[in-house]
C-alpha cells in the first residue's frame, strides 16, 4: 500500500486529483502512485475517460470516483494534497461547453479549496499560460498580468483560470491555506484525445490518415510545447514544496505552427500536404514561458527535447490506431 512522500517535515500519503481521468490528470495519478501516494481520482468524464486510468484500477492505492466538483466535493478520511486539474482545456471543448468551463474554474475551485481547508491539505491549482492572453510581453514571466479579452470566445477559459488564481490566492492570504499555482504551457504526449482540437493530436491524426494538415492563419504564430513527463515532474515539484507561485511550467523551446506541422509530417513519414484555414478569434500570436522562477525555486527544467517528445507521441498515436484497427 501507499507509504507517502515527506516534504518540509510533513508526510503526503493521500492525494485527491480532480480531473484525474483526463490527459494530464491521469499521468499525475500514475506518478503519485509510483511515489507511494494513495490517490483518490475525481472526474465527471466530461472530457476525461475511465480508459485513461484503466491500468490503475487494480492498484490497491487507487480509487476512481465519478464526481462533478462544480456541484460538490466530499472525500471521507484524511487528505494531505489536493490537485485541482478538472477543466476542459482545449478550445474545441471549452467553446462547446462555456458554462461548464466557467463553473469548474469558479465553483469547482471554491469547493476544492474548501476541501483543502477542511482537511488541512496542501492545494495546487492547475492554471494555464492562457492567463497571459495574446501577450504584449515575450517571453512571458509570472509577473506579467496578461492581455485577455474577457468577452471574446476564449474568455470563458482564460477568465475562469484568472478567477481561480485570484480565489486560490484569497484562500491563502485570508484563510491560511497552503496553496500553490502552476501555469501550464501547451503540454502534449500519450493519452491526448485525437479529436480534442489541439494542434499536435490533430496534425498527427491528419498525417497518419494522409489528409492535409490544417494550419491556422499563415502558421507563423508560435507555441512552446512541453512533453507530459516534464510537465508532471514540474507540477509534483510544486506540490512537494511550500511555494505559492504562480510558477510557469513549460518548455521554452518555441516553434511556429507551420514548423510543427512540417515536423510531424517528417516524423510520421506521411505524404500529407499542408493546408491553411482561418485563424481563430483572439488566437495568441506568440507563446514562450520564462522558466527562471521554476528553476530557481523548484530546481525544475524540462529534460525531454521536442523531437524526442514528438517521436514518442507519434509512436503512441500510431500504436493506438493499429490496436483499434485490429480490434475493429
Amino acid at each position: 500500500m501507499a507509504h507517502g512522500v515527506v516534504w518540509s517535515g510533513r508526510e503526503i500519503s493521500r492525494a485527491v486529483v480532480t480531473g484525474g481521468a483526463g490527459f494530464l490528470g491521469s499521468h499525475l495519478c500514475e506518478q503519485l502512485l509510483d511515489r507511494g501516494v494513495e490517490v483518490v481520482c475525481l472526474d465527471n468524464f466530461l472530457t476525461g475517460s475511465p480508459g485513461n486510468v484503466l491500468h490503475l484500477m487494480e492498484h490497491p492505492a487507487f480509487r476512481l470516483v465519478r464526481c462533478d466538483v462544480s456541484d460538490f466535493v466530499h472525500v471521507p478520511g484524511p487528505v494531505d494534497l489536493v490537485l485541482h486539474f478538472a477543466s476542459p482545456a482545449s478550445p474545441l471543448d471549452y467553446l462547446r461547453m462555456p458554462i461548464e468551463t466557467l463553473k469548474v474554474g469558479s465553483l469547482g475551485t471554491l469547493h476544492t479549496l474548501g476541501l483543502a481547508k477542511d482537511k488541512d491539505a496542501r492545494y495546487v491549482l492547475a492554471s494555464t499560460s492562457e492567463v497571459y492572453g495574446d501577450p504584449l510581453v515575450h517571453p512571458q514571466p509570472e509577473d506579467y498580468w496578461g492581455n485577455v479579452n474577457p468577452v471574446g470566445p476564449r474568455g470563458v477559459y482564460d477568465e475562469a483560470k484568472r478567477f481561480s488564481e485570484a480565489l486560490t490566492t484569497a484562500y491563502r492570504t485570508s484563510q491560511g491555506i497552503d496553496t500553490g499555482i502552476v501555469r501550464i504551457f501547451n503540454t502534449y504526449g500519450p493519452r491526448m484525445r485525437p479529436d480534442d482540437g489541439r494542434a499536435i493530436p490533430a496534425f498527427i491524426g491528419q498525417a497518419l490518415d494522409g489528409r492535409p494538415l490544417t494550419v491556422a492563419g499563415d502558421g507563423s504564430q508560435t507555441r512552446s510545447i512541453c512533453y507530459v513527463d516534464d510537465t508532471v515532474r514540474g507540477i509534483l515539484a510544486m506540490a512537494f514544496s511550500t511555494e505559492a507561485g504562480p510558477v510557469n511550467i513549460g518548455n521554452p523551446d518555441e516553434l511556429s505552427m507551420l514548423r510543427l506541422a512540417e515536423w510531424i509530417v517528417e516524423l510520421t513519414g506521411s505524404e500529407s500536404p499542408i493546408g491553411f484555414i482561418d485563424l481563430p478569434v483572439d488566437d495568441p500570436k506568440v507563446r514562450r514561458p520564462d522558466t527562471a522562477r521554476a528553476e530557481r525555486l523548484l530546481g525544475w527544467r524540462p529534460e525531454v527535447s521536442s523531437e524526442d517528445g514528438l517521436r514518442r507521441t507519434v509512436a503512441w498515436f500510431a500504436a493506438r490506431r493499429g490496436a483499434n484497427a485490429r480490434a475493429g
